[in-house]
């Protein structure tokens, strides 16, 4: 077998082996409906709020609405509506990230309504129904 055949062969499997590893982590809704996980490093953040708010919180648009945010090394807050791209702030002015709940374990995915977002030891990548989303590491922000 050619090497190429063969290395084409090995990546199939270990796409396909870390695929199958991912697991679906269920988190809890709160009374008021909202979501609420962190990656295990405790440097990102993330409230779920489901379509037409809380009593305490209403979406601009609506909702529902997936909001992250990651502390080190710069303050920075990514909004993700159900429509459109996300919106990436980069000095939101509030800092209060990263309370003491859920872990999103490296590894586990979770979704709810339209996102869905991946826990690894590189980031968090969150996506929602349209295809736009974001990705959150200690290295960069990206919103599109």
């Amino acid at each position: 077998m050619p090497a190429r055949s063969v290395a084409a062969a090995l990546l199939t499997v270990f796409t396909w082996m870390s695929a199958a590893h991912a697991a679906s982590q269920s988190i809890p809704a709160s009374a008021g409906g909202q979501i609420e996980f962190n990656t295990p490093s405790g440097n990102i953040g993330c409230i779920y709020t489901p379509k037409g708010g809380t009593s305490t919180y209403q979406p601009r648009d609506g909702g529902p609405e997936l909001s992250c945010s990651r502390v080190e090394p710069s303050y920075v807050t990514v909004i993700l509506g159900p429509k459109g791209p996300a919106t990436l702030i980069k000095n939101p002015g509030e800092q209060g990230c990263c309370g003491d709940v859920t872990k999103l374990g490296y590894g586990n995915s979770w979704s709810r309504g339209p996102f869905s977002c991946q826990s690894s030891t590189k980031g968090l990548s969150c996506t929602g129904g349209d295809g736009h989303g974001f990705f959150l590491s200690k290295a960069k922000a990206t919103a599109k």
